[in-house]
């Protein structure tokens, strides 16, 4: 996550501070505290609907989208938290005057926003319920945000809405509104691009699926990815896959489709050629190396990013020792193109490595193939978390440190990690219960 996206959450958090020592004089602390709370909370709210948008400029400010996605989920978790304690603590305060009618249906709208937003916040963290039922759900989110606003509104307050304060807090309300508004909007009226299905050939247990625009083109770098509606296959839900091809003159893109989940299992049954697909992005920044030698390791579809880097690798760019890990050789998609591109460029050295053969790939096995010593090595990783975790672990032994392990994680739904917690809670039950045997 970026420095700058960091430091303007932090600001827009604190801005309300400004008029703290102005506002608590004579005040009931705790409840003015409490008060806070709530507008931090709809702060939150706010900045996770904007970085939702996928706006112009959000990776700039916040980071690649990956991780932009995972600042959106710990603000909401942030919002959660806040709103959770700002029902605990009472807010209430003497003298700000009587409550009437439109005070209590305000007081009604803050506890529907309230138990909405745990309801749905429940249904993220469960990540066993199926994605598109939790996409749905998601949308609706924005509406519990909005109705934390009207409460704002219309309680009872130590400051008006014409405040420098209360003013500040319709900036933000505005704008989480507008972004909430932007998100819900019907797909085909956002920014996007038209493309049409060319041809669909496999690739190892994949699909390669090449489309050509219809206008505009995308403007892409290797290694990024994009949204992809496949409108006329019925999914005019935007999917994100790694363009699996580099930027090409004609404007012509590439993606590739592993059976993986429900959606690209039927996906592959419904997809045809001529149909059209609607694009949005690019996204990510994937693949930006330097001039020194690195390692790409990929298992299995994870490929498709090093297939299109290495399609723009340059003859005097850096030496790149390349590790395809699948569990056999007819399941590696683009396996020929990357030989043939290995051939062809003596700065790409290719090992595939087929686990059904050689046994899981270790860190200890990529420091054996490039050759020893990796500190200062450029190591990117695409694959499974599992994997990118452990051989995150075991190189660092090798000299490889966190900053120079690259990995781009586009998941847009996580849980919390509680299901790893409870996985190495029980590992170091079973260790100690071991040891004491």
């Amino acid at each position: 996550m970026k420095l700058s996206g960091l430091l303007v959450i932090l600001v827009a958090l604190l801005v309300p501070f400004i008029w703290w020592p102005q506002i608590s004089q004579n005040r009931d602390v705790i409840a003015l505290g409490s008060q806070y709370l709530g507008l931090m909370s709809l702060i939150c709210m706010a900045l996770g609907q904007i970085i939702a948008t996928r706006w112009p400029g959000i990776e700039a400010l916040f980071g690649p989208m990956d991780q932009s996605y995972r600042l959106h989920k710990w603000l909401g978790l942030g919002g959660v938290i806040t709103l959770l304690l700002h029902d605990t603590i009472d807010a209430e305060m003497k003298g700000l005057g009587k409550e009437t009618v439109i005070v209590e249906a305000a007081e009604t709208a803050g506890e529907i926003s309230l138990y909405g937003i745990l309801i749905f916040v429940v249904i993220t963290v469960a990540t066993f319920i199926p994605y598109h039922l939790w996409k749905w759900t998601h949308r609706l989110i924005g509406l519990f945000f909005v109705a934390g606003g009207m409460h704002y509104l219309f309680i009872l307050k130590p400051f008006k809405n014409g405040d420098p304060l209360g003013l500040y807090m319709y900036l933000v309300m505005a704008l989480g509104t507008i972004a909430y508004i932007y998100t819900s909007a019907p797909r085909g009226i956002r920014p996007g691009r038209k493309y049409q299905v060319d041809s669909i050939t496999p690739q190892g247990d994949a699909l390669a699926v090449e489309m050509s625009p219809k206008g505009g083109a995308l403007k892409h770098k290797a290694g990024q990815f994009a949204f992809f509606a496949f409108t006329d296959a019925g999914y005019t839900e935007p999917h994100p896959f790694t363009i699996s091809s580099a930027p090409k003159d004609d404007g012509k893109l590439r993606i590739t489709v592993a059976p993986l989940g429900d959606f690209t299992m039927r996906l592959r049954q419904a997809v045809g050629a001529g149909q059209a697909v609607r694009v949005q992005g690019p996204y990510g920044h994937f693949g930006r190396g330097s001039k020194k030698p690195e390692i790409w390791v990929a298992a299995g579809v994870g490929v498709t990013p090093f297939v299109a880097l290495a399609q723009a690798l340059k003859a005097d760019g850096p030496a790149v020792q390349m590790i395809f890990a699948v569990r056999n050789a007819d399941q590696a998609p683009h396996l020929a193109e990357l030989q043939d591109l290995a051939a062809a460029n003596p700065r790409l050295s290719l090992t595939l490595w087929e686990s059904s053969k050689s046994g899981r790939l270790t860190g200890d096995k990529i420091a054996e193939i490039a050759g020893g010593d990796l500190k200062g090595t450029r190591v990117s990783f695409c694959g499974p978390s599992e994997m990118r975790r452990a051989l995150s672990l075991s190189l660092a032994g090798y000299g490889v440190s966190g900053r120079n392990f690259h990995f781009e994680a586009f998941e847009i739904r996580t849980g919390l990690g509680l299901k790893r917690f409870g996985a190495w809670l029980l590992k170091r039950a079973q260790q100690a219960k071991e040891a004491a045997n």
